[in-house]
């Protein structure tokens, strides 16, 4: 199964934008905002403590999550921090933060009234949290020990894992085939368990490169290869046979 987001490198899917701004509209600057205040005040870290009622976790597994899950048809019509807010607001409304009825009518109220001020409570004391957050950082690295099953050179195989909900691997890496170029010390996880893609405990994360002509037969220009980034989960031998689901 390709989920939607994972779409690239298939021909056909139609225009692809060229946006080179970080940030099209102001308000998009606020989703940004929210979203790393949220991860700010999720953070297992010894940080500035803050009067926030968020009580929960918010990773960017969630956000991805949330903006995966909208339906495929608007996940394409929607622009990039438009299935941000969308994520977001489902993440509130299921955690018992709001309901939907009170989204919509706070929504319509500042629709009517667009001076009114926002809420403010703990600003200040967010934004500390927010500033340390950011130059602290969240590692995936984790200190643990884990023995990589290949070396730099070994052909692999990329396995094609049933992806449910979240994947961190590209449908068009599915099934094909490519050389570890990088072994990256060390052990890594990622920011939630992704259930049948495989990721939970920590492991090994490959560099491998790949022939555009065997991912693209024909259609690939000369003379560059490809590298991606990947968890043991989703590389197996070459000679391991192609999975049933791709049969």
């Amino acid at each position: 199964m390709k989920l939607q987001h994972y779409l690239g490198g298939l021909e056909g899917l139609g225009p692809v934008s060229i946006e080179t701004r970080v940030f099209v509209e102001p308000w998009e600057t606020r989703i940004f905002a929210i979203h790393t205040a949220m991860m700010a005040l999720s953070a297992q870290l010894p940080l500035p403590q803050t009067p926030s009622a968020f009580n929960t976790i918010w990773t960017w597994a969630d956000l991805r999550k949330g903006a995966e899950s909208l339906n495929p048809f608007d996940y394409f019509k929607y622009r990039y921090y438009e299935k941000w807010l969308g994520g977001i607001s489902g993440y509130f409304i299921d955690h018992g933060y709001i309901t939907a009825e009170e989204l919509d009518a706070l929504t319509e109220e500042y629709y009517q009234h667009p001076s009114k001020p926002l809420p403010s409570a703990g600003a200040a004391a967010i934004d500390d949290r927010v500033v340390e957050y950011l130059v602290e950082g969240d590692s995936p690295a984790r200190d643990v020990l884990v023995t990589a099953e290949f070396s730099v050179g070994d052909m692999v195989r990329i396995e094609n894992v049933p992806s449910v909900e979240h994947t961190r691997l590209p449908g068009f890496l599915r099934n094909r085939t490519g050389i570890v170029e990088t072994v990256y010390p060390g052990a890594y996880t990622y920011l939630c368990d992704t259930g049948p893609d495989g990721i939970g405990p920590a492991m090994t994360v490959y560099c491998v490169r790949f022939d555009p002509n065997d991912l693209w037969p024909g259609n690939a220009e000369p003379n560059f290869s490809l590298y991606a980034d990947l968890y043991a989960r989703y590389v197996a031998s070459a000679d391991v046979s192609v999975s049933v689901e791709a049969a």
